[in-house]
């Protein structure tokens, strides 16, 4: 699985705001804290705002915070933003074709552990070992 810059700024954007614990962030707070460039940070933002992830508000007070407890947003609920759903694989042809089933299942693998870990998780250095 390949992760775009785009996605490595939009889960540190998010940790950082898990971290806050519902305090309001200003876009430049998280783009100096976390080392995004803040044209880029305000970019996220906004598309994370749009997907419901994160809430903002206007003004001095004005920030931004999650949507909702960090325990409910998984890694996978901010990667499918960023990167979106990737599309089942075209098949495979000849001697070849039982290396659907195994990108299937690789894609899956991937899948399950991303909807397993929280921010919450990450927060607390709380990472489930992967098992196999």
């Amino acid at each position: 699985m390949r992760i775009s810059a785009r996605t490595h700024y939009a889960l540190r954007a998010m940790v950082a705001l898990a971290a806050a614990d519902g305090m309001m962030l200003h876009a430049g707070e998280i783009a100096a804290e976390q080392h995004i460039p803040r044209r880029f940070c305000d970019n996220i933002l906004l598309h994370l705002r749009r997907a419901g992830l994160i809430h903002s508000q206007r003004g001095p007070e004005g920030g931004y915070r999650l949507a909702r407890p960090a325990e409910k947003i998984s890694l996978a609920d901010v990667i499918e933003v960023t990167e979106g759903i990737e599309p089942p694989l075209d098949d495979f042809p000849g001697a070849a074709a039982p290396l659907a089933e195994v990108w299937a299942l690789l894609h899956a693998h991937e899948n399950a552990l991303l909807r397993d870990i929280t921010l919450a998780q990450v927060i607390d250095r709380d990472l489930r070992p992967i098992t196999g």
